[in-house]
């Protein structure tokens, strides 16, 4: 199979003015697309930007992210898609991490470009899209200046397509390595089981950061569709985009699919064009699925579970398995099945020995979806990728004798608040650099609309509140990592080696729950 920049060409000589992306008021055909990637590509060769080169970019979804996306896979470069919400200092962090020459900031970033721009250690392009007051160069000129055919560069399908960063549990952000391979394994797979066709329309709403807003912008090429971007995830930009460009396809994670519901502007929209919606990156409950149901009662619904290193799902929970009244409800508390080119595996986390049905254990995956690995963290990768093709995903579930997945909890402590990867590692970090705290545990816990949120559970060598507790991280986090309440104890328990019990203190919160995991 072909390298996706390849795919892209194709596309757009075999229907060169079917519109590829609407992003607001611009629409770009393939043509105009393929056009635009090539002087992306250009312009980056002329800033120094040679094969294997990361192009960090820091954006809310846009037509120029997937441009340059498309533009540095074809001169064999890889873009590393950096999360908007994060602090200065870690946006700083990856973009050294990763040594990119040239960092692409959305106009409403620049003050982050600011705060850092002093500390970026290989940075010698610095470029503002759109926007003014500010002494970078624009994007406009500096594409505009470029040679329209960029250098010719052979690529190989097992070269790095993008660099999407994952907290780690070590508290540092790790560089994931997704090839154009690991695409080419599962987007095929968006034909027959999303039904996707040539009057499809799909609508980009995740950020393209995140491994479904990236993933669903390249399956758009991919299957030479029309992709609507949306700039951010807003319920009711959403619903309002749905109804104008008749979006048939979508991705959404489960709280917005609540907002959508209690949201008025929401419900005088015309939401009728939706044929599929696929949701995942955290579990949702009962009550928004069935609300979510009622609201598009002419739409399948799928659930999908998979993780950054996989290049996004690998399980799906089938239209026909959406009844909440019907004889398989009880699948809706799954993850459903595995995608055809994968294959699962549950194992004691401690011997590796696979469990039987219905036995709980550490959920192991084998896939060509699986990732080339972790840039620059060869322990990292080795941990993870192991013998046989197999993933450790650490997370935690079992399987039903019908082969379906149900996550029951984490090997790994990662807590998913509102579709968003929180390692309790990387906040503790930092709860323990307060002057007041002496230790320092932080837990996911109930909430209602974020699935789970963090709590710090501390111990104080002098007096701190929890706003200043909470204050303080917000310095220091982005605010999604923020512990939204603190605890304040006289000890942490831990086990006899020092290890924090965290299932002990996760335990009260979690009582009487439906499921293990939120």
């Amino acid at each position: 199979m072909p390298g996706l920049t390849e795919v892209l060409r194709e596309r757009a000589e075999l229907h060169p003015d079917r519109l590829a992306f609407i992003a607001g008021d611009t629409r770009t055909t393939y043509a105009d697309f393929d056009r635009r990637v090539d002087r992306a590509a250009a312009a980056l060769a002329a800033a120094g930007i040679g094969q294997g080169d990361r192009v960090a970019i820091l954006d809310k979804n846009s037509l120029e992210y997937a441009e340059q996306l498309f533009g540095a896979a074809r001169i064999g470069a890889v873009q590393v898609p950096v999360n908007y919400r994060l602090a200065p200092d870690e946006v700083a962090y990856i973009v050294n991490n990763a040594r990119a020459k040239v960092f692409i900031v959305g106009p409403d970033f620049v003050p982050v470009l600011d705060a850092i721009a002093d500390r970026l250690e290989h940075t010698t392009h610095p470029i503002v899209i759109g926007g003014s007051g500010h002494s970078y160069r624009d994007y406009t000129a500096w594409m505009d200046e470029a040679d329209p055919t960029p250098p010719a560069v052979k690529t190989e399908t097992s070269d790095v397509f993008v660099q999407l960063y994952s907290s780690g549990t070590t508290g540092l952000p790790k560089g994931v390595m997704l090839t154009h391979d690991n695409f080419n394994a599962v987007l095929p797979l968006t034909n027959d089981l999303w039904g996707i066709d040539d009057s499809t329309v799909l609508m980009v709403a995740m950020p393209m950061y995140h491994v479904a807003g990236n993933a669903l912008t390249v399956c758009t090429i991919f299957d030479g569709i029309t992709g609507v971007i949306s700039r951010e995830p807003d319920p009711t930009l959403i619903a309002k985009a749905i109804e104008e460009h008749k979006v048939t396809h979508i991705f959404l994670v489960p709280v917005l699919l609540q907002f959508m519901q209690l949201i008025p502007e929401v419900a005088e929209c015309d939401l009728s064009s939706l044929k599929v919606l696929l949701y995942g990156a955290s579990p949702i409950s009962e009550d928004v699925l069935r609300g979510a149901m009622r609201m598009l009662p002419n739409t399948g619904f799928m659930q999908v579970y998979g993780l950054t290193e996989t290049t996004g799902a690998i399980t799906m929970l089938p239209v026909e398995d959406h009844d909440p009244d019907g004889p398989n409800a009880h699948r809706l508390r799954s993850a459903g099945i595995p995608n055809p080119a994968t294959t699962l595996k549950i194992v004691d986390p401690g011997t590796g020995e696979e469990q039987p049905p219905g036995k709980v254990g550490e959920i192991l995956c084998r896939t060509p979806q699986n990732m080339k690995g972790y840039w620059e963290m060869p322990d990292a990768t080795a941990s993870a990728l192991l013998d046989g093709g197999w993933f450790r995903t650490g997370d935690a579930g079992y399987l039903d004798e019908d082969g379906y997945l149900f996550i029951h909890d984490r090997v790994k402590d990662m807590i998913i608040s509102g579709g968003e990867n929180i390692y309790p590692a990387e906040v503790e970090n930092v709860v323990m650099a307060h002057p007041a705290v002496t230790d320092c545990a932080v837990i996911g816990v109930p909430h209602e609309k974020w699935g789970e949120t963090p709590k710090a559970v501390v111990v104080l060598s002098e007096e701190a509140s929890e706003a200043d507790i909470i204050a303080y991280c917000r310095d220091h986090l982005a605010h999604f990592k923020c512990p939204t309440s603190v605890d304040i104890v006289d000890a942490i328990p831990r086990n006899p080696t020092g290890k924090i019990l965290k299932r002990e203190l996760r335990a009260p919160y979690w009582e009487g729950q439906d499921r293990a995991v939120h």
